[in-house]
């Protein structure tokens, strides 16, 4: 049912022919038969059906927004006015949001149904979704497997059929990473594309709202409406929001495309995956597009340099979460700086404070120039290089993720494991500009394959016109 394209779905809305209500409680129902897989940390049945009669109402005295009857769900991570908001922390336990999301507010403006709010790594750090304090979240596709970080519940949800799109959070493949292992789309748009306001900060110079779906159109409808300039937030773009789905409709291409010479030969990646992208290569050389092979000079510098401004950037933002103003405060405390230790100790996960640490320390005085200011040169390095691939080729593929998705406890008691299944995603934050996972098959085991796009700014038109390509290439 989460598959229904949005104008497929409205068709049948103002024909009679289907409810809002009737979705919404097809959803409920099937939430509730799929809880096992820990997806969700709170549903808003009877708000939603209440919402749902609402909009009926609206369908049949055409006025309805452009996303009427569609059911989204959130991530714990994006402020819903009078709705539980806590990262999946403990630190935040018992808060209530006072405001919601720029991106949730135009959502919601345009009719769409919030069904609910989903499970993700604590602070959306993580790439398995272990790292919840309300435990993890199971790949539906085999359920001793993990769904991929951090926005790993809204994936699933996505995937189980119990909403059509869900909005998470990419600081460094927070969203494209677990939709490769789940078999859908997901889409981290141009920094600055959609506004911030709303979102809980982990690094705020990365932080990017971005759209599962498991249908390509459905999701340029839904950029369409939560992007553009956003008076409470001074880094978002003033750049007009192009019509996406007029685009995405449009005959494109040819379209010359780079893909990286060691994704196709290292041993490192998954040989499926290999063979996925060899196989995308060979059908888009054959229907037409330029494809060729290329170096990225700096790439064995991405992942370390993500990570040492991700974790910077995490620590002061992170600071604000002391126990002083709101959420958990520790019941062991004999003064102030046993208060603050105690309630940050007990409050945050083991992987968060790893984070807190490490960028604490690389913002320490003896270390800031040596390892802080030198990282923020070579994302800039970084960046002009991927500026210059674009100057020669419209997009970059690559795999999305080295493997399928891995067994839980895979990679737990070893971070640097972890992180590089961050390997592809990671480089379109560092440089800012917008990539797309695109399903493409599966593995021997029944597995998900994702290929990823990556385009120049602004360019998510684009993205999508060539995923639709890739979507229609045989096999």
């Amino acid at each position: 049912m989460s598959g229904t394209e949005l104008t497929d779905l409205q068709h049948q809305l103002h024909h009679g022919t289907l409810t809002c209500v009737a979705r919404v409680e097809q959803f409920l129902a099937t939430i509730e038969s799929k809880k096992h897989l820990n997806a969700y940390l709170s549903v808003y049945g009877n708000e939603a059906l209440e919402r749902a009669r609402v909009i009926d109402t609206k369908i049949k005295a055409r006025t309805a927004g452009k996303l009427a009857g569609l059911v989204v769900g959130l991530k714990d991570v994006l402020a819903y006015q009078n709705h539980p908001l806590q990262a999946s922390s403990k630190i935040l336990d018992g808060f209530v949001s006072e405001f919601t999301a720029t991106a949730v507010e135009r959502l919601l403006k345009e009719d769409a149904i919030i069904i609910g709010r989903q499970n993700c790594d604590e602070f959306a750090m993580g790439s398995s979704n272990e790292n919840s304090a309300f435990g993890a979240v199971l790949n539906e596709i085999d359920t001793t497997r993990v769904p991929g970080g951090s926005s790993g519940g809204s994936a699933v949800a996505v995937m189980a059929d119990t909403c059509d799109v869900a909005l998470g959070s990419d600081t460094g493949g927070s969203v494209r990473q677990p939709a490769a292992f789940c078999g859908i789309y997901g889409l981290k748009p141009t920094y600055s594309r959609i506004s911030r306001y709303g979102l809980v900060a982990y690094g705020s110079s990365f932080d990017c709202i971005g759209i599962f779906s498991k249908n390509l159109k459905t999701l340029t409808h839904v950029l369409e409406v939560i992007a553009g300039a956003d008076e409470f937030d001074s880094t978002v773009s003033h750049q007009p929001v192009p019509a996406y789905a007029q685009a995405i409709e449009q005959p494109a291409g040819p379209f010359k495309i780079a893909y990286l010479n060691e994704a196709l030969h290292s041993q490192a990646v998954q040989p499926e995956i290999r063979q996925a992208l060899k196989t995308k290569v060979e059908q888009l050389q054959h229907a037409g597009h330029t494809v060729t092979g290329i170096d990225f000079p700096l790439s064995e510098y991405i992942l370390p340099t993500y990570y040492i401004l991700a974790t910077a950037e995490a620590s002061s933002n992170l600071s604000r979460y002391d126990g002083v103003r709101y959420g958990y405060r520790s019941p062991h405390t004999t003064d102030l700086q046993s208060m603050y230790k105690k309630t940050r100790s007990e409050g945050f996960g083991k992987e968060v404070q790893r984070r807190i640490l490490l960028g604490t320390f690389v913002l320490s005085a003896s270390y800031y120039d040596a390892y802080y200011t030198k990282a923020q040169k070579v994302r800039q390095l970084i960046r002009q290089q991927t500026q210059k691939i674009f100057s020669h080729y419209d997009f970059i593929l690559s795999p999305t993720t080295p493997t399928t998705a891995f067994k839980i406890g895979t990679h737990s008691n070893n971070p640097v494991e972890m992180y590089l299944a961050d390997l592809f995603s990671v480089h379109a934050n560092v440089a800012g500009v917008p990539a797309i996972s695109v399903p493409c098959g599966t593995d021997a085991q029944g597995l998900p394959i994702g290929l990823q796009l990556t385009a120049n700014d602004f360019n998510e038109a684009g993205l999508f016109q060539v995923s639709k390509v890739i979507q229609n290439l045989a096999g």
